[in-house]
C-alpha cells in the first residue's frame, strides 16, 4: 500500500521583506476573548472583552510576525489568572518570547465592563450598574508600564440654577403671605408641602467622570472598585439602580447637599485621586450633559496641575 507524503504547508511569512523598514507596532484590534475579573465577595468571574494586541518588528529584513501565536497565548492567560503588574508582566513576555527574536516590545489593550452591585441609598435594595473599564501594559525593555481607564456617573445640580430656583421660591412665599398675620410653623409646613410652595426647580442632569490613570508598580492589585467608590463618595451623587420611593427622596437630598459646576465635580476627582497612594499620575474629564444647554459643559484636571 502506497502511503501519502505528509504534507508541508506553505509560509510565506517566512520570506524577505520588499521594502525593508523596522515596524512599531504589528498585532490584531478587537479580539474577542474571556477575561477573569475580580468579583469581590463572589471570587472570580469570567466576562466578555475586547482585546488588542501587539509587538514590534524590529528585524526590518523580516515579513512579518507570528500573529496565531499572541491569539493563542492571550485566550490561555486572561481566562486564567486576573490582571495585575506580575500576571501582565508574564503575559507580555511571552508575547515577547513567542516572536523569537523578532519583538522586544509588546503591549496589550483589555476593555470590558465591569458589574459592580450598588446598594439604594434608603430601601435596602440592591442592584447592579456596569463601569467601561480599559486596561492598557506595555513592556519595553524590562518596564512595564500599566494604565487603567474607567468612567463613574453621576448626577449634577447647577448651584446658579438652584440659587435662582430660591429666589422664585422666597418671591412666591412674600406674595402669598403678604400682610399676612404672624404665621404658624402649620401653615408654613402646610404651605412648603403644597403645589405653591414650588415655584422653580434647579436644572440637573446626568453626568459622567472619565478618568485615566498610571497604576504604581509596587501595588499588585487593579483596584477598580475601590477607585469607583472612592469617586462616587467624592462626588456625592452616583446614579442609582434599584430604587424605591424613598431612595428617589434621598437621592433629591444629596443633590440638593452636592450643587456642583464642572469645575466643582473636577475638583472632587482630583482631590479623591491625589490622596492614593496607588496612583503614579492621573487625567480626569468630567462631562455635564446640560439639560439647559444643547452643549455640554466639561472640565478636565490632572495629576500636573
Amino acid at each position: 500500500m502506497t502511503q501519502t507524503p505528509a504534507r508541508t504547508l506553505p509560509d510565506v511569512a517566512g520570506d524577505a521583506a520588499r521594502a525593508a523598514r523596522a515596524l512599531d507596532w504589528v498585532g490584531m484590534d478587537r479580539i474577542a476573548l474571556p477575561l477573569r475579573i475580580d468579583a469581590g465577595d463572589q471570587g472570580t468571574q469570567l466576562v466578555p472583552a475586547s482585546v488588542d494586541v501587539a509587538v514590534n518588528l524590529r528585524d526590518p529584513d523580516a515579513r512579518g510576525i507570528h500573529m496565531s501565536r499572541l491569539y493563542l497565548r492571550l485566550q490561555d492567560a486572561l481566562s486564567a489568572e486576573t490582571p495585575g503588574h506580575a500576571m501582565l508582566r508574564r503575559v507580555l513576555q511571552d508575547c515577547i518570547e513567542s516572536q523569537q527574536g523578532l519583538s522586544s516590545r509588546a503591549r496589550l489593550v483589555v476593555r470590558y465592563g465591569h458589574l459592580l452591585r450598588r446598594p439604594a441609598l434608603a430601601s435596602g435594595y440592591s442592584g447592579w450598574k456596569t463601569y467601561p473599564v480599559e486596561l492598557a501594559a506595555e513592556l519595553d525593555n524590562g518596564h512595564l508600564s500599566l494604565d487603567l481607564a474607567f468612567s463613574v456617573e453621576y448626577s449634577s445640580t447647577c448651584p446658579a440654577s438652584a440659587a435662582l430656583s430660591r429666589q422664585l421660591n422666597a418671591q412666591r412665599f412674600a406674595e402669598d403671605f403678604a400682610g399676612s398675620s404672624p404665621l404658624t410653623t402649620m401653615t408654613v409646613h402646610d404651605w412648603l408641602a403644597s403645589p405653591r410652595g414650588l415655584a422653580a426647580t434647579p436644572h440637573a442632569q446626568r453626568s459622567r467622570a472619565d478618568i485615566r490613570l498610571r497604576l504604581r508598580p509596587a501595588f499588585d492589585a487593579v483596584p477598580l472598585a475601590e477607585l469607583v467608590d472612592a469617586i462616587e463618595a467624592a462626588l456625592g451623587t452616583p446614579v442609582q439602580t434599584a430604587v424605591k420611593r424613598e431612595d428617589e427622596q434621598a437621592f433629591a437630598a444629596l443633590n440638593a447637599a452636592n450643587l456642583m459646576f464642572c469645575e466643582d465635580a473636577a475638583r472632587r476627582v482630583a482631590a479623591a485621586l491625589q490622596a492614593d497612594a496607588r496612583i503614579e499620575r492621573f487625567d480626569a474629564t468630567v462631562s455635564h450633559f446640560e439639560s439647559l444647554h444643547a452643549h455640554d459643559a466639561v472640565a478636565r484636571v490632572s495629576s500636573g496641575r
